[in-house]
């Protein structure tokens, strides 16, 4: 099965060449800046205008490995709330992103939350917009797409602790990607000050801290789930550190302050 792009042409662009200029114009190293080898990170998912420079300076930081698991927010109401796709391949203006069919079996076995369902994927835009850079920038990789739709912190923590079953199991590196945008449509004074409360509990890697303050504080993190998941993840993992790469906000593009989106890149590296 060939899952077809949702969104080329709107959130990147649909020509290979136009799309492959600007990811590698986004994910410039910054001088001075090694690479560093992570266990996973939290990459925004907008529209490359908005948030692709937060997105590739967080793909820039990291050594990339051939196996990725991303794990993502499901924005609209069809399909399944925890849904994985096991087989085929992803297509984007780049060519054909192929699912890791061992790795995602194991990830259902280890987490019978997790159902086969191609519906919560075919319009949801978090996880593909995430594999141009992939693509671009790791070559020929594997990955395990994960659709998240749920707000049960059991279901999340319990996928996170199977993620890391399997991640422990592979033999060889495995980047678990949490795909999210931050805090949405207010202010950027209020957008700023909501987002830096729920990335104060990232750095910390404290997975419920996090849930409980983006509830508590009305932060409207579209994908607080994937990243509760990534940290129960890394949590089990061993010793990590988190570091921000970069954080913007729509408004830095726009020029309006009054309503903006914001965008958080984060490394989760072993140490």
């Amino acid at each position: 099965m060939i899952r077809q792009p949702a969104v080329a042409g709107r959130f990147y662009p649909s020509h290979p060449r136009e799309l492959t200029r600007e990811i590698d114009s986004f994910a410039a190293l910054q001088p001075g800046s090694a690479k560093i080898r992570a266990r996973g990170c939290v990459a925004p998912h907008a529209g490359y205008m908005y948030s692709g420079h937060v997105a590739g300076a967080v793909y820039a930081r990291m050594e990339l490995p051939r196996r990725f698991i991303i794990l993502g927010p499901r924005h609209f109401p069809q399909g399944l709330p925890l849904a994985i796709l096991s087989e085929g391949a992803w297509r984007t203006p780049l060519g054909d992103a192929p699912v890791d069919v061992e790795l995602a079996a194991q990830l259902g076995h280890a987490c019978p939350l997790l159902r086969e369902d191609a519906v919560a994927h075919a319009s949801e835009h978090s996880l593909e917009v995430q594999l141009p850079f992939l693509q671009r920038l790791a070559g020929d990789f594997r990955f395990v797409p994960v659709a998240l739709g749920t707000d049960r912190f059991g279901a999340l923590e319990e996928v996170g602790r199977a993620v890391a079953a399997v991640v422990k199991n592979a033999g060889e590196p495995v980047l678990i990607v949490a795909s999210s945008d931050m805090n949405h449509y207010e202010s950027d004074d209020v957008t700023r000050a909501k987002d830096r409360k729920a990335i104060e509990r990232i750095l910390a890697l404290d997975a419920r801290g996090l849930y409980d303050v983006v509830r508590r504080e009305s932060i409207s993190m579209c994908g607080y789930g994937p990243t509760v998941a990534l940290l129960t993840a890394v949590h089990a993992l061993g010793p990590t550190e988190a570091e921000v790469v970069r954080y913007a906000t729509s408004g830095d593009i726009t020029g309006d302050r009054d309503s903006v989106v914001g965008y958080a890149g984060i490394v989760l590296r072993a140490v």
